[in-house]
């Protein structure tokens, strides 16, 4: 997902052992219904239709994504920054939003009560895209060509006013947190930063277990609601067409699901209905670093204009979320679980030790979980653990030797193992971001 979408986009069976394969398992999935029943999230009508909150195990679940995607940035030279969800209207103005997307926008809002309503005053906004805000701080100083590419990157809130009728879940809502990023950089460079964005995408969603439904190229169609010469249209276009040929990635061309300022690569989802959704894009801009007049200085000393590539590699949180439960309902990647460790004492006597083993997991930052006898028999706690990807047995000879029972989310069963091996090799999967439970036969 990128700043200016259309309406309508914002952006397994070895989890239980189960025989079905993976497809008709995750058609029997619903992120609203799971949701509620795994205590990830919910909705209350006080705070409003498309404004959902989230709970600790939810919380928890949006916290790893997004340090995931962090991190991941991060190391592709990425510089992150933060800016305001409001902007005034003239930004907008400036950007194309307010003439192309104003349906999609919240009404403007006067900052100080005695302007509201008033002819000539300052007009604030809820943003509806985060662009506009990265094109005006890449021209708050001057920029040389030795900075370029420029990749500038924010996990920042927006909102978008979306009728009541659509709202849903995670999938359409009215507050969102948008995984964006824009990349400033010279011509010869747009095509090389498209391909490195687009390699980003795929790995993330190899580390998510996400399968994209199809990869669409989203062209213009009839009608006037692109902005900027065809003579660009078409270069951006060839662009974003080359790196695709190159990528070996099957994709498909579609008429009319361009943005309004230019061409995407748009990484299409489905859910267990079969419904599309876009949750990744790659774009190309010509239009809005000549709106904001932004420039940088060649080596010729003379001043040139940057093009912009929108990259999302997650797009909006709430929809990859949303995704995420239904495609493993409910059971995340280990890296991504809530509870990555459940310790389960067979009686009151290895508490102790289950206590001490899970003090231990928290030291390499292990979500964790001690359920006890008074949970229930230990075949009771082992069933409503049944989500988490590692449950440690610990009984009275483990504890005597330092050693766990660990049983894989999969239905494998290890041979009791010192707590430190478990510990170690659990961690480098988890900080691999890997979506193998273990690294051995078991």
């Amino acid at each position: 997902m990128s700043c200016s979408k259309p309406r309508g986009e914002c952006p397994g069976a070895s989890s239980y052992g189960h025989s079905l394969h993976p497809r008709e398992e995750t058609a029997m999935y619903d992120h609203r219904r799971l949701g509620r029943e795994l205590e990830l999230f919910g909705t209350d009508p006080l705070i409003g239709a498309g404004l959902p909150y989230w709970l600790p195990d939810g919380a928890a679940v949006r916290h790893s994504l997004e340090e995931y995607v962090r991190t991941v940035e991060r190391r592709a030279g990425y510089q992150h920054v933060y800016s305001p969800v409001l902007g005034k209207r003239e930004l907008y103005e400036i950007s194309g939003h307010w003439s192309h997307y104003r349906g999609d926008m919240f009404p403007p809002m006067a900052p100080e009560a005695g302007d509201a309503g008033r002819d000539g005053s300052e007009q604030v906004v809820l943003r509806p895209s985060l662009c506009p805000h990265h094109a005006v701080i890449f021209r708050s100083r001057s920029r040389s060509h030795r900075e370029l590419p420029l990749r500038m990157a924010e996990l920042g809130g927006m909102y978008r006013s979306e009728p009541s009728g659509v709202l849903g879940g995670l999938t359409r809502v009215r507050a969102i947190q948008l995984n964006d990023a824009h990349v400033f950089c010279t011509p010869d460079q747009v095509a090389e930063e498209v391909g490195a964005a687009l390699e980003l995408i795929v790995r993330a969603y190899r580390a998510l277990g996400i399968v994209p439904a199809r990869y669409r190229l989203s062209l213009p169609g009839p009608g006037g609601k692109y902005v900027g010469s065809p003579d660009l249209w078409r270069r951006s276009t060839a662009l974003l067409t080359d790196v695709l040929d190159g990528s070996g990635l099957a994709y498909e061309a579609a008429e009319g699901e361009a943005a309004f300022y230019g061409p995407k690569i748009d990484v299409q989802v489905a859910d267990a209905a079969g419904r599309e959704s876009t949750l990744s894009t790659v774009q190309v801009d010509f239009h809005q670093p000549e709106r904001f007049d932004l420039r940088y200085v060649g080596a010729d000393g003379a001043g040139h204009r940057p093009v912009m590539v929108h990259r999302s590699i997650v797009g909006s949180v709430e929809r990859a979320v949303a995704h995420l439960i239904e495609q493993h309902g409910g059971a995340f990647p280990a890296w991504l679980a809530p509870t990555q460790m459940e310790v389960l004492p067979v009686s009151g006597d290895q508490v102790p030790a289950a206590e001490e083993f899970a003090r231990r997991c928290g030291e390499p930052d292990l979500r964790v979980r001690v359920s006890g006898p008074e949970r229930g028999s230990l075949g009771a706690r082992i069933r409503a653990a049944r989500l988490v990807p590692y449950q440690a047995v610990i009984g009275a000879k483990e504890a005597v030797d330092g050693k766990v029972a660990l049983r894989l989310r999969d239905g494998r069963r290890l041979d009791p193992l010192p707590a430190g091996e478990v510990l170690e090799r659990i961690r480098a999967l988890v900080g691999a971001h890997s979506t193998d439970l273990w690294d051995g036969t078991a």
